[in-house]
């Protein structure tokens, strides 16, 4: 998949760099933020000089964001010093996909009995927006929603370390993502939107049962059920480059 065009920071919502964090964690964010949500696309090229470009900063903060990312396995360092998003295969997304149904079930179980009532809103609110976006037609909005909804959960954990593992596995799940989404395109032009909140509707009541049980087995249903979307999406064979 091959992308035409210059991307802009709105393209990527990315958000502006601003004065209370530094530089480097503004641009660390902003491109943790575009990768967890399937910004890129699976083996795209990211150059530092494109990227300095988009965030409006010199190379510096850049090259050590990027650094950090490859030393989570979310993007792979070139000799030129550029970045390169990995490709995907079957045997990586089934390993992913296996390790999120552990972690974010376990986390999703720790998380339960500290959801009040006042987060259970927050939830459907989101849950509300993920249904718009649908209807229209913005997978962006959508996949950033979903997002938001599980580490809204996952955070409710009160375990740093469990969010941080988390967000690694999304971060290396984000070429997935950004397959699902160019899947998800034609469905939401048939008005299928509401599939995809399904699992989400679930959890939600859960909570209000506060059924730890149930909310547990909903996350690992909804990880499950992207899991085999995406095995039928996924070979073995490398997807074509695109730069940016």
């Amino acid at each position: 998949m091959r992308r035409t065009g210059s991307l802009s920071l709105k393209d990527l919502e990315i958000e502006p760099v601003v004065v209370r964090r530094t530089i480097q964690e503004g641009v660390y964010q902003g491109l943790s933020h575009a990768l967890m949500t399937g910004r890129f696309d699976p083996g795209q090229t990211l150059t530092i000089s494109s990227l300095s470009e988009l965030f409006g900063t010199s190379h510096m903060p850049v090259r050590e964001a990027l650094r950090r990312l490859a030393a989570e396995n979310a993007v792979e360092i070139a000799s030129t010093g550029s970045a390169r998003v990995p490709n995907v295969s079957r045997a990586k997304l089934d390993d992913l996909c296996n390790a999120r149904v552990i972690v974010e079930g376990a986390a999703a179980e720790m998380a339960s009995p500290n959801i009040d009532a006042h987060q259970i809103r927050a939830l459907e609110h989101n849950m509300a927006d993920h249904v718009a976006a649908g209807r229209e037609k913005n997978i962006q909005a959508l996949l950033g929603k979903n997002q938001e909804f599980h580490f809204t959960i996952y955070r409710a954990s009160c375990s740093e370390v469990m969010v941080q593992l988390i967000e690694s596995l999304w971060l290396r799940f984000g070429p997935y993502l950004r397959m699902l989404s160019t899947h998800v395109e034609p469905l939401l032009k048939a008005d299928d939107a509401d599939t995809f909140t399904q699992h989400h509707k679930l959890i939600i009541k859960a909570l209000k049962r506060q059924d730890v049980a149930a909310v547990r087995e909903h996350i690992i249903n909804d990880i499950k059920t992207t899991h085999v979307l995406l095995q039928t999406l996924v070979s073995g064979d490398s997807m074509p480059p695109s730069d940016v």
